[in-house]
């Protein structure tokens, strides 16, 4: 693992909303405070936090909130996607000045874009922000993967500080890691929540598990368990919290998958398990099976 700064467990946090659709503010409140009572820091408006969904307004007001209620405890990623550059750089800047600490930007996707397109793309965003700027690869949502050749490249961009990369690829992760050991402030972030304790022992310098929004105190004990050299300890956290993720995961689209995650968190007050459009809430049937699994009965 290098020196970056950013580090640690950085759980990609749904966005509670209300049965109209708005922000659920007093829910985020909440959240935050669970992270932060177990060390780990939101992505704000990932693709756990249907970001594609929130509108600017919501957007604006949920970094906000989320910043007043972190009160510099942690550190707030705030999510960008869309396809308007010139709106993309305003939010940006927008949640810069409301505190968030790094924007984490996916591509924009309407297009299939070239390799020069998205270095284009990604540069010109790091010119354009004040705030330090993560890559976000997804390539079950965009579509498209950002070559690692193309991240080694942006790797030398001073407003560029890492890349949450959430494609299931074993290699890839092993190149993309590397990077990481000639680019001493240049993060690598795990988004393959099953390979979390792998990417660390590899020398990753976090992980990005959706779970962390159930367990945050488990995936906090794996980190430290895997940046101490116990790997035995992190392989069995890992283990366990994949058995947690295939509750709310297995046999659902990911968008199901969502609003099911959401469902585990009312078992603990955290929020309600309302979506924003086009996503939508489970049976009562579903829910209460959900509520079954993790041993509820009401």
């Amino acid at each position: 693992m290098n020196k970056s700064k950013y580090r640690g467990v950085v759980v990609p946090m749904v966005t509670p909303v209300t049965q109209e659709g708005r922000l659920d503010v007093e829910a985020v409140k909440r959240i935050i405070q669970f992270f932060a009572d177990h060390k780990v820091s939101p992505l704000l408006m990932g693709t756990t936090g249907e970001g594609n969904s929130v509108s600017q307004a919501d957007g604006q007001l949920f970094v906000e909130t989320a910043v007043k209620a972190a009160n510099k405890r942690i550190l707030i990623y705030a999510g960008l996607t869309g396809n308007c550059f010139a709106e993309q750089v305003r939010q940006a800047e927008v949640y810069t000045a409301l505190g968030a600490d790094v924007i984490v930007a996916t591509l924009p996707t309407y297009y299939a874009l070239t390799s020069e397109q998205m270095y284009d793309y990604y540069k010109t965003l790091a010119d354009c922000i004040t705030g330090p700027l993560m890559l976000y690869n997804i390539l079950a949502t965009t579509h498209m993967s950002i070559p690692v050749e193309v991240i080694s490249r942006l790797a030398d961009h001073p407003n560029i500080v890492g890349l949450k990369d959430s494609e299931r690829d074993l290699e890839r992760m092993a190149q993309c890691i590397e990077i990481t050991k000639t680019h001493p402030d240049f993060a690598y972030f795990c988004g393959w929540a099953a390979q979390s304790a792998h990417s660390l022992e590899l020398g990753g310098n976090g992980i990005v598990p959706s779970t962390g929004n159930y367990v945050p105190e488990m995936f906090q004990q794996l980190y430290e368990a895997a940046v101490a050299g116990d790997m035995a300890t992190a392989n069995r956290l890992q283990d366990e919290t994949n058995e947690i993720a295939k509750i709310y995961q297995k046999d659902r689209t990911l968008g199901q998958s969502l609003t099911a995650l959401k469902v585990m968190m009312q078992t603990k007050g955290l929020c309600e398990p309302w979506m924003l459009m086009p996503l939508t809430r489970l049976s009562a049937e579903e829910e209460q099976a959900i509520r079954e699994k993790l041993g509820i009965r009401n």
